[in-house]
């Protein structure tokens, strides 16, 4: 039987508003909990915030949103739904693909447009492929889903299912570039169903295949943009936590937690104590372990994946070849990854995320101007320039990379820049994230799975950690899932919490509380 917290939780104090934080809070709702939400900013969100400026409303973390029924799962666990409080527009194409060499290609999640599209692109042989490669990443995906990913793991043991077997014939333990070049030949088709792996932190050549589910949720599942920006989605979950009764407190950063013996018994904050019975931690994983008094003993240090920098441009024109999502690759591949892993240098022909929201949703920039987000992936700070060094970086990249978007076809971007703002691996570290990268722990073998760090930590009884840096790891679906786990960790799986507690997908009562009960201890 998987691991709980033992003893009393009933009230549940969750430490960041963030996405798993979130939906910690709605999942452990569902189950009868009191929930106490503390976050340090102003609004929810964490590393999926926004910033408003002169009319802008910019996103300040992930721009794609995938697999939209593991978030409706958080809000259906207080009787509340995704689609009722949230406008997703399916993208058509979910992006856009530009190659050094001038061609071009659409990724389109549906099967036969996707088809047709690979046919044009590179013939009628590798368009066979593509419906091979787009079978093996489902069956990748059912193989791995419930007994890899969305799971507890308490030991390595765990692994051993008819799952992994599954998996092994699947070829889940090659090398992703090798098993998806089995598929398709072209090159370029090869980089558009495994550079996603970049975000996990190994080199597709090194990676294993089994990661190809990355590329499954991103060209198989669907892509999705809720409209008012992504930041719409914690927004929308807030608001359904607070409707089920939670308690939400921003601008209140924790200070420490108390504790008696090997349970934490209260979360001081800069405005008081919160007793609480447990408690999810969804700060990074050194901010989380500060908190708790302790780091778990690892056999090797944790190796953290490359960060990025992000420009954000509010421009007065826009490149109408550009598409929701723009993949712009470079000529280099493999020199790019071994730039980013192993030399700890800027990428020398960088491949980059375009992003332009308002094409989706204009009302997201003033009449007439639109929004871009240029993401460039670079070393995190252990292995690259470090923290300070990017304060003399950061002029010089920005105007390298303007430079280099307008040899790429947006002739004019660097004058048409009205508002702008660019966030360094400086900036991530100053929010407390470890090597200055928002992706967290790499998903290398040793970091995967039963090898990631745990949400249980030893030595602490009643605390749950959740977030990109635990089970399972990083991405908005992962997330959303982390947080589930955390909750389940708390209430126990398929039981209910005590007599009278919610059912699963009730919305509980809201929880009254006196002034009395409000007021810090």
């Amino acid at each position: 039987m998987t691991r709980t917290v033992p003893g009393r939780t009933d009230h549940v104090v969750v430490v960041g508003a963030g996405l798993s934080g979130l939906a910690a809070a709605l999942h452990l709702l569902g189950a009868g909990r009191r929930v106490t939400v503390v976050e340090r900013d102003a609004s929810p969100g964490g590393r999926a915030g926004l910033l408003e400026r002169h009319g802008y409303r910019i996103d300040t973390g992930p721009t794609v949103l995938t697999m939209p029924h593991l978030a409706d799962e958080a809000f259906a666990a207080v009787g509340d739904s995704l689609r009722a409080r949230v406008d997703l527009v399916p993208l058509h194409p979910a992006y856009r693909a530009r190659f050094a060499d001038g061609a071009s290609l659409d990724v389109h999640t549906g099967a036969e447009a996707m088809e047709a599209e690979v046919e044009r692109f590179a013939g009628a042989r590798e368009a066979a492929g593509y419906r091979k490669l787009r079978d093996w990443l489902e069956k990748l995906y059912r193989a791995q889903m419930r007994r890899f990913i969305d799971v507890n793991f308490d030991s390595p043991f765990q692994l051993l299912t008819p799952d992994l077997a599954r998996l092994a014939a699947l070829g889940g333990f090659g090398r992703l570039d090798a098993r998806i070049g089995g598929f398709v030949r072209d090159e370029r088709l090869r980089r558009v169903f495994s550079f996603q792996a970049l975000y996990a932190g190994v080199p597709p050549a090194r990676a294993l295949a089994a990661y190809a589910v990355i590329a499954y949720m991103d060209t198989v599942s669907g892509v999705y943009f809720p409209r008012g920006g992504m930041h719409a989605l914690p927004r929308a979950m807030a608001d359904a936590a607070a409707a089920a009764g939670a308690d939400l407190r921003f601008e209140e950063p924790v200070t420490r937690l108390e504790r008696s013996g090997d349970r934490v018994t209260a979360v001081v904050t800069a405005h008081g104590r919160i007793a609480c019975d447990a408690v999810v931690l969804t700060p990074d994983l050194p901010v989380a372990y500060r908190l708790l008094g302790h780091a778990p003993k690892r056999p090797v240090r944790l190796r953290y994946s490359p960060s990025a920098v992000v420009l954000h441009a509010g421009t007065d024109r826009t490149w109408p070849w550009l598409g929701h999502h723009t993949i712009s690759f470079g000529a280099a591949w493999r020199r790019t990854f071994h730039e980013l892993t192993e030399s700890g240098r800027l990428m020398s022909d960088p491949s980059l995320l375009i992003t332009r929201p308002t094409t989706t949703d204009p009302s997201l920039a003033p009449p007439g101007r639109h929004l871009h987000y240029i993401l460039a992936p670079c070393p995190n700070t252990a292995l690259g320039p470090g923290a300070v060094e990017w304060g003399d970086l950061a002029p010089g990249y920005r105007d390298s990379l303007l430079a280099e978007l307008d040899r790429r076809g947006l002739d004019g971007i660097a004058s048409a820049v009205q508002e702008q703002c660019m966030v360094t691996p400086a900036d991530w570290q100053a929010r407390g994230h470890a090597a200055g990268t928002p992706f967290s722990a790499a998903h290398t073998f040793a970091q995967t799975g039963p090898f990631r760090p745990r949400n249980l930590v030893r030595g602490t009884a009643n605390a749950v950690l959740a977030g990109c840096g635990t089970t399972p790891g990083v991405g908005v679906p992962t997330v959303l899932l982390s947080g589930k786990l955390a909750a389940a960790r708390i209430t126990g799986a398929g039981r209910p919490s005590r007599p009278g507690a919610a059912r699963p997908g009730a919305r509980p009562r809201p929880v009254a509380r006196s002034a009395e009960e409000r007021r810090p201890a």
